[in-house]
């Protein structure tokens, strides 16, 4: 049914990084998504605000950034700081939306049903947070295994919810030959189209939120994704050493796959590599999932075709985060550089685009919230960090903003009891990445980074402090003492 205002699809994907063909990335087969960058614009140049689940999701969805919402970890609900906050779908409820959910959108464990008309869509047979679920024999044997160890202890009540479903993880990857609704993202995307049906029926018009947990760890998807790519041709990371002169506190761990049974005992970037072997089943799995689910994807805009709605809705695809594949020697998130920083941003307007969809111009994660307001006819919210970037859409040479802003509390998220926290803030331009570590306590700074993106192509090599390239270092470094004197309302140590 039309309305006088547009429809808003908004998807999720948990850990996707821009490796698309849209992205120009030949080796990844994701027809669908590519399907639809082409009705719109993909942002080849899009940033989160801080590189991990929670406080990537927060921030984009209220519009604010991290120190803003006190929200740095995965500990932390932004509602216990911002009781008052207005999120994206709340905004678009408050003017006549019907708003509804399924999967993941905020953090696993920290719904927020202030942003729904309805209670968030429940996937009958999975637990509820489905992050780990496991089909294949080997890891189901593994899993039983592992809760007669736990039983009777402490350790079962932090494992187990409500329900009665534990929460635990085997291998990092499993490739049965099961159909797509064995896994949760495949069970969603059938009840999200039954959904879809409802609402478009509605007097009213939607905003729908669809979550999807893949391609996050661990890479379970059905044998036939894993069978579009042969491993022996998938090729390694290019560039798979820290960056030379970086701190130490500037590199993720490795705790986030060492918490797979199979991984547990895999080095840190600094202390040597995976064996080629494994990183190329890690980067099969990584691949297989990708494609998983773009295959989801043709089915909800195939489904919205079919319902005449594909001309009067907005559909936004957006990764919270992107995932180091052996880049920089590591894997996972979790740090202020590019791997991890920039994400796929795809937004189709209720009208299709037609022409180059590829835009070149500095966006935020922030600058969604405004933009799609723009798009849909709605006012904008107040007090939001980002800016539109509606303009964008019909003028590819729109100049944009000049920098994206992002940071990471190293230990904020595993804090060893013995570590001293450390914050660090990176600033973004067209050409050059600039950091700046600092205690939590503390504003005097402890380390300083200075990439050559353009040249280096990732970071490679810290020129901060050579004098060749002073100008430049002092230019980034007054952008980012502007930016925190901005939005630096406390420490975390203050918080905490």
């Amino acid at each position: 049914m039309l309305n006088d205002k547009p429809n808003v699809l908004f998807i999720f994907a948990d850990d996707l990084r821009p490796e698309l063909g849209c992205y120009g990335c030949k080796h990844i087969i994701s027809p669908n998504i590519d399907r639809l960058a082409s009705m719109g614009c993909h942002f080849e140049k899009s940033y989160v605000q801080i590189a991990v689940c929670n406080p990537s999701r927060a921030s984009m969805l209220t519009g604010k950034r991290p120190d803003e919402l006190s929200v740095w970890g995965l500990d932390k609900h932004f509602r216990e700081s911002n009781p008052d906050a207005v999120t994206i779908p709340q905004h678009f409820m408050a003017h006549g939306y019907h708003t509804s959910a399924i999967g993941k959108i905020y953090h696993n464990d920290k719904p927020d049903p202030a942003s729904w008309s309805e209670p968030r869509l429940v996937v009958p047979g999975f637990p509820y947070d489905p992050d780990c679920v496991y089909v294949d024999n080997h890891n189901l044997e593994w899993l039983e295994q592992r809760k007669d160890e736990l039983r009777g202890t402490e350790a079962e009540l932090k494992r187990v919810d409500e329900f009665g479903y534990w929460y635990l993880k085997a291998g990092a990857t499993e490739m049965p030959g099961v159909p797509d609704d064995a896994y949760y993202d495949g069970a969603q995307t059938d009840l999200a189209i039954t959904k879809l049906t409802e609402l478009s029926a509605k007097d009213k018009p939607f905003f729908f939120g669809l979550g999807y947990y893949r391609p996050h760890l661990p890479f379970n998807v059905p044998k036939k994704y894993w069978d579009l790519y042969d491993r022996e041709a998938i090729e390694l990371a290019e560039y798979d050493m820290p960056p030379l002169g970086a701190p130490p506190v500037a590199m993720n761990t490795m705790k986030e796959l060492r918490g797979y049974n199979d991984f547990s005992d895999c080095p840190s970037p600094g202390e040597g590599r995976l064996h080629p072997d494994h990183a190329k089943l890690l980067r099969h799995g990584y691949f297989a999932s990708v494609s998983y689910i773009d295959a989801q994807v043709g089915k909800v805009l195939d489904h919205l075709e079919r319902l005449n709605e594909l001309d009067n809705t907005i559909i936004a695809l957006w990764g919270d985060n992107g995932w180091k594949l052996g880049d920089y020697g590591s894997w996972g998130k979790m740090t202020n550089y590019e791997m991890d920083t920039r994400v796929p941003l795809i937004i189709k307007p209720a009208e299709s685009l037609t022409g180059n969809s590829q835009r070149d111009q500095i966006v935020e994660s922030v600058d969604i919230y405004p933009t799609l307001c723009g798009l849909a006819g709605l006012p904008k919210h107040e007090g939001l960090a980002g800016e539109s970037f509606a303009d964008h859409f019909e003028d590819p040479a729109n100049k944009g903003k000049d920098y994206a802003f992002s940071q990471f509390l190293r230990y904020g998220i595993w804090k060893p009891e013995d570590a001293k926290e450390a914050m660090g803030y990176t600033v973004r331009s067209e050409n050059w990445r600039y950091v700046e570590w600092f205690h939590s306590d503390s504003d005097v700074c402890i380390d300083k980074e200075l990439y050559d993106i353009t040249s280096q192509g990732l970071e490679q090599k810290n020129l901060a402090g050579e004098t060749q390239y002073a100008e430049i270092e002092a230019q980034l470094a007054l952008a980012l003492r502007d930016y925190r004197g901005q939005t630096l309302p406390m420490r975390p140590s203050e918080v905490r």
